[in-house]
């Protein structure tokens, strides 16, 4: 059966938990037009300097995003939203190349923050206390984005046309599912596709941590690459008067088509780590700036090979946040035959907050699940801050250090944030 017959029973299932819903509910507003009379309006921009030096070429970009949305009242349970987007080159610093526009090709280094502007999201929602549904351009996330997500990190955001469900129950069981008829990635237009992707989240949460399992059977009509992931995690975390305790552990496995080759490989995650509480690395009483807390966390992660022909792909992702800031896998971990040898990354991180400043520094090792080969390591740093509601800004440094793979790359970022809500 095609994702899209399976939505069919989806859209049935939608309309029936809605219809049987109705009788209960109170209305916000007490009819259309003082609903979206009554709605809120949002305003965020973002001004950032990127540059990216490597051994083969390097680039700078200064680029401003602005994002405005309305959220309509909501009248019998339904509101709309619509959000434009903008990302615009600032003082004509635009030394930087997006090959997938036709952007300065070859004459630079590549920061993927094309010019544009675009409906970034347009959706109509149906909520309750134990169901929401959406139908439109949105913003769809899952779990920590490692197979679903936004890609906030770069200006043009990643959205989905998609209708969605999900459903929760007092006795801790969720239920997201999703299907997505068109991806609209972060090249401006360029790399949008027609899709027929199916996503199935099944999470149940306890006092010993919340057990994941899910589906997400993805076939990318315009690029004619089909995969079908199945997977189940289990996370959680212990508290006590000296530490938080985190762990998680994730396994999946794949059957895929592209560039003419079928694969099936596999995926593991494990993850550990403790925050550290009233050690009093740094006390400054006089200016009064203690850290008193501090993260650490520990990772190995498996994006496995097939054979040396095809490794593991997560097509969907927020791939920024995975494997290095340097964004030196990305592409690889987007195409399965561009690093056929899969990807072993282990990494180590330390972080604090000291007068409302965070930091973290992160340093991993790369090397191939097959032949051992050493790709290389990286070393990433980033400080922030919120100032208040309105106003944040951090500066990031990522330095991928080439060994087997690639070239040395060093990438610094600067911003500032303004949110009006």
């Amino acid at each position: 059966m095609s994702n899209s017959k399976i939505f069919q029973s989806f859209i049935i299932a939608v309309i029936v938990s809605i219809a049987g819903a109705f009788s209960s509910q109170s209305f916000s507003s007490d009819n259309p037009i003082e609903a979206l009379s009554n709605g809120k309006s949002k305003a965020d921009f973002r001004l950032r300097i990127e540059d990216v030096d490597t051994a083969a070429n390097d680039a700078t970009a200064m680029t401003l995003r602005t994002r405005l949305s309305y959220i309509t009242d909501s009248y019998k349970q339904f509101s709309a939203t619509i959000e434009v987007e903008d990302v615009r080159t600032v003082l004509g610093v635009d030394s930087y190349s997006v090959p997938q526009t036709g952007f300065n090709t070859g004459e630079h280094a590549a920061i993927p923050d094309p010019e544009v502007t675009e409906l970034e999201q347009a959706y109509i929602q149906y909520k309750t206390l134990s169901l929401t549904a959406k139908l439109g351009r949105q913003v769809l996330t899952l779990d920590d984005h490692r197979f679903v997500g936004h890609v906030g990190w770069r200006q043009d955001r990643q959205t989905f046309d998609a209708a969605r469900l999900q459903m929760s129950s007092a006795e801790g069981l969720n239920l997201d599912m999703a299907y997505i008829y068109k991806r609209n990635r972060i090249f401006a237009e360029a790399l949008d596709a027609k899709s027929d992707d199916l996503l199935l989240n099944l999470n149940y949460s306890c006092s010993h941590g919340k057990l994941t399992v899910y589906a997400y059977l993805l076939d990318d009509e315009t690029l004619n690459r089909q995969s079908d992931t199945y997977g189940i995690q289990f996370s959680g975390k212990r508290d006590t008067a000296s530490a938080s305790v985190h762990y998680k552990a994730v396994f999946a496995t794949q059957q895929a088509t592209q560039e003419g080759v079928e694969y099936d490989p596999d995926y593991l995650f494990l993850e550990g780590g403790a925050t550290l509480r009233d050690i009093a690395i740094i006390d400054i009483p006089i200016i009064d700036i203690a850290i008193t807390d501090i993260d650490i966390n520990f990772a190995y992660e498996v994006l496995s090979s097939d054979n040396g022909q095809a490794s593991f792909t997560t097509p969907l992702a927020t791939l920024h946040k995975f494997n290095g800031w340097a964004d030196v896998f990305v592409g690889s971990t987007f195409t399965a035959t561009a690093m056929p040898l899969g990807l072993v990354d282990t990494s180590v991180s330390i972080g604090s907050k000291m007068a409302g400043v965070k930091w973290s520094a992160i340093f991993h090792t790369y090397d191939s699940d097959q032949g051992s080969v050493d790709y290389g390591n990286e070393f990433d740093l980033v400080v922030s801050k919120q100032f208040n509601k309105h106003y944040s800004g951090g500066i990031k440094y990522a330095s991928y250090n080439a060994d087997n793979f690639s070239v040395d790359t060093d990438k610094f970022w600067l911003w500032v944030g303004l949110s009006l809500f």
